[in-house]
């Protein structure tokens, strides 16, 4: 009678396990994915800018944002900006509203599917995080500040948890 029961609980907990119902969700995939959706956001409003900003005088633009931000209109960063933005014609915004919006929807794939924990979002965020890696340490030896160290140390950690994640996979699978 005894084994019929353990059976019996055996064979309950393993088709709620293998029916899902019972399945905790991976915090560290869901905070990676929460943070790819926040990114994925970000760039969408970004491309939204650059189009809005197509056949609009740039020099003017920044102008009114450092009069609304109460910035010294001849200040250096604003001298700085509006020297830059010479250098943004049509084509250029073009570009730049493409390539946000391409990355966000990257990013938009990435946070889905590390949201719903699929192994492809894992290895494709790892694969992308990797990508990124050499660019994140020559801007940051170029311009060393803050914002760039704490990006470079978000982008490791993420890292280093993905290849723990898979590593941790590949031997639950070979057992």
């Amino acid at each position: 009678m005894e084994t019929e029961l353990s059976t019996d609980r055996n064979w309950t907990s393993s088709s709620a396990a293998s029916s899902g119902a019972h399945h905790h969700r991976d915090r560290g995939l869901m905070a990676i994915g929460l943070f790819k959706l926040g990114k994925a956001i970000l760039f969408f409003l970004l491309g939204i800018g650059a189009v809005h900003l197509l056949h609009k005088d740039l020099g003017d633009e920044i102008m009114r944002l450092a009069t609304a931000l109460k910035f010294d209109p001849e200040s250096k960063v604003v001298t700085l900006l509006l020297d830059k933005v010479d250098l943004i014609d049509a084509h250029r915004l073009k570009q730049i509203s493409l390539a946000t919006f391409g990355y966000s929807l990257l990013a938009l794939t990435e946070g889905i599917g590390l949201m719903l924990e699929k192994v492809w979002a894992e290895y494709l965020t790892l694969s992308l995080t990797i990508s990124f890696l050499p660019w994140e340490l020559f801007e940051l030896a170029r311009h060393p500040n803050w914002f760039r160290l704490s990006l470079l140390a978000i982008n490791l950690a993420v890292l280093a948890y993905l290849i723990w994640l898979l590593k941790r996979k590949k031997v639950a699978q070979s057992t």
